[in-house]
């Protein structure tokens, strides 16, 4: 028979007659038995102590009284630690001694006699049986008090809040981690309804989604375990509240049934603002295109308006009855401009032309403006770092992002206050960037623009960049001049926040990529008064007839001579028949018929190399601008224009070289 089937006994007996009595019993069970026999309490010891492990006892068989002490003693002190189970014999039956035996540890007592002692393979195989029975549930028990403190261990250092509850939402376990996401120690959550914890849409939520649980769990008992998401708003200790993420799955009873449920929730304020801030910028982008192409259809009527306004003034005297309708219909169209370009900068769709800037300098240039624009009702105080601030931008961009900001900040403090503008450099690291979309980590300068006005809500500040959005009385503002800073910061590759509370005054703060400095800005070119008049030959080519009719007016009056095309394909076929020199080509940008203006400048000037070019258009084309910047070495005149603006820009560029 296989020796791993027989079972190894220790009997401790120092009577000789019932030691033969138990060998005679297990002499007929040698293929199920081995018996090792002592006769003391020290020997017993040895012998436990001394064994190899293959012939360790798997019972022990002892008489309680022994010369030498008590059976019992061979019972280890922590009951944990017991490897065998032990039988108790006694020649003298007695219910106490059998009583404390047992409470010592024993697993079996019996009264020796001729028919107890026969009977002992019995006794022997039920031990055995029970002690594999108990053996099992020690390492069950052994297991799952490792696997539950392996995932205590999980859940009570998880981000995330591990919980449990009935099927009416009262809790029953939550991880320790609540505190560092809703406040709330765990003592003050446990037994507590979930509407302690959730607003009222978010409790209405959580409730339908467990009532469709239920049903779906009475349709598809058989199936594998149905875990529910829910996005929910929950209440902090504090009063505020955080958007979450609820994972929620059911546990069962004995029978089969839900008895409860385990949740695990996870804070995802951070990605709902983050997705804010796409919607966000989706909704600006899909509303500044809309704007860009209004803007550019506007220009060609502006021009128009304003190009003809400014040739009658010209031909009429100061004392025509016609003058002041004139006038009118002039600062219409001008207003009118000032609204295209809004929606342009707005749209990003400005033609910018970026030099080097300090921060600093552009503020403190500006001081005596902004005071005349504020008032003395308001104190106008400005801080700056020790060090340059160096951008490269528009600058005619930057002031006007100053006194757009400036003037919200007035408008914020009907009966006075304090406004500060402060400019310094700034690192925005990963964490930032993490947090503020389409931020990269690196060196910043900051433009902050705080007041101690009224402040506002989170509703008015996640549309205070919407374009025409305004907290102002009817005709007290077009909605357009945050909207119009947002739009000229992106495309000026920087950033704008805003944090504010009501009663609170607001902080707009803007970040502009640091430029290397070199101590010296860009200056602009010094004016040089010359005649605006020629001689030279001029390819103009503009779809508008209103525009081009007015372009090829202004120039004949300066004397230039004028050869005129509605698109790209005529205008290539008149040059091609025209035997003169051509000077300088004018055309729009984007045109219908197939041959936009630099593809016409282009094979223009693969035979005319003498060719000067001069583009214009009501709003940027990747063509000639990238991320709103003019390419290097272009003429560029933006769309609406005035006779006097076009004829200064046509002498600039037939009298300068590189264009």
């Amino acid at each position: 028979m296989d020796e791993q089937t027989i079972h190894n006994i220790l009997v401790v007996e120092d009577e000789e007659a019932h030691v033969e009595l138990i060998r005679r019993a297990f002499a007929k069970h040698t293929d199920r038995f081995r018996l090792t026999v002592v006769g003391s309490l020290a020997q017993a010891q040895a012998t436990l102590t001394t064994s190899p492990s293959h012939r360790q006892p798997d019972l022990v068989i002892t008489d309680l009284l022994l010369p030498d002490g008590q059976g019992v003693e061979l019972l280890p002190a922590v009951e944990e630690s017991l490897s065998f189970p032990l039988v108790v014999m006694t020649s003298h039956g007695n219910e106490q001694v059998a009583v404390e035996a047992m409470k010592a540890g024993a697993l079996d007592y019996i009264v020796k006699s001729a028919t107890t002692l026969a009977d002992m393979p019995r006794v022997a195989e039920r031990t055995l049986r029970e002690w594999a029975h108990i053996t099992e549930r020690k390492r069950a028990e052994e297991a799952l008090r490792k696997s539950e403190a392996r995932y205590r261990l999980l859940a009570e250092n998880a981000t995330d809040i591990i919980w449990t509850s009935d099927l009416n939402f009262r809790l029953t376990y939550v991880s320790p981690s609540i505190k560092y996401s809703l406040g709330y120690n765990v003592e003050e959550v446990i037994a507590q309804p979930m509407a302690t914890f959730l607003t009222s849409p978010s409790l209405r939520e959580i409730r339908q989604a467990l009532q469709e649980e239920l049903t779906q769990e009475q349709l598809h008992q058989n199936d594998s375990p149905r875990t529910r998401t829910l996005q929910l708003e929950a209440i902090c200790k504090n009063g505020s509240t955080l958007w979450t993420e609820v994972k929620m799955a059911f546990m069962y009873g004995p029978e089969g049934q839900p008895s409860g449920i385990l949740g695990v929730t996870r804070d995802i304020s951070e990605r709902k603002r983050l997705e804010e801030q796409l919607r966000q910028a989706q909704k600006m982008e899909a509303v500044g295109l809309l704007a860009g192409g209004i803007a550019h259809d506007f220009n060609n009527l502006l021009t128009a308006i304003l190009g003809y306004s400014n040739l009658l003034l010209a031909d009429l005297s100061e004392d025509s009855p016609l003058r002041s309708d004139i006038v009118g219909i002039k600062k219409a169209g001008e207003r009118a401009a000032t609204l295209t370009r809004q929606l342009l900068a707005f749209s990003r769709q400005q033609v910018l032309k970026p030099e080097l800037l300090n921060l600093n300098s552009v503020v403190a240039n500006m001081g005596e403006m902004l005071h005349r624009l504020i008032g003395e009702d308001i104190e106008l105080v400005t801080l700056h770092g020790t060090e340059a601030a160096w951008v490269k931008a528009d600058p005619s961009q930057i002031e006007q992002v100053i006194v757009n900001l400036v003037v919200n900040a007035r408008d914020a403090m009907p009966q006075g206050g304090k406004l500060m503008i402060e400019t310094g450099q700034v690192e925005l690291d990963e964490i930032y960037a993490r947090s503020h979309m389409g931020v990269k980590p690196g060196p910043y300068i900051l433009l902050a623009i705080s007041d101690t006005g009224q402040g506002m809500d989170a509703e008015t500040q996640a549309r205070i960049f919407d374009p025409f959005f305004t907290t102002k009385e009817q005709g007290k503002g077009t909605g357009l001049g945050l909207a119009t800073v947002h739009g000229i910061v992106n495309q000026s590759g920087g950033h704008i926040w805003v944090y504010s509370e009501p009663g609170q005054g607001a902080t707009f703060r803007v970040y502009l990529p640091q430029a290397q400095g070199n101590g010296i800005a860009t200056k602009p070119a010094e004016a040089i008064t010359r005649s605006l008049h020629g001689s030279e030959t001029v390819l103009l080519v503009e779809d508008n007839i209103e525009v081009r009719d007015l372009a090829r007016r202004v120039l004949l009056e300066h004397s230039y001579t004028v050869l005129e095309a509605p698109n790209g394909v005529k205008a290539l076929q008149l040059a091609q028949t025209y035997s003169g020199l051509i000077h300088l080509l004018i055309t729009d940008v984007v045109m219908p018929g197939g041959l936009s203006g630099p593809q016409l400048a282009q094979q223009l000037t693969s035979y005319r190399p003498e060719l000067k070019v001069l583009y214009v258009s009501g709003y940027t084309d990747n063509a000639i601008v990238h991320h709103g910047v003019l390419d290097s070495g272009l003429a560029f005149l933006q769309k609406p224009f005035t006779p006097h603006i076009l004829a200064r820009k046509v002498r600039e560029v037939l009298d300068t070289s590189g264009f």
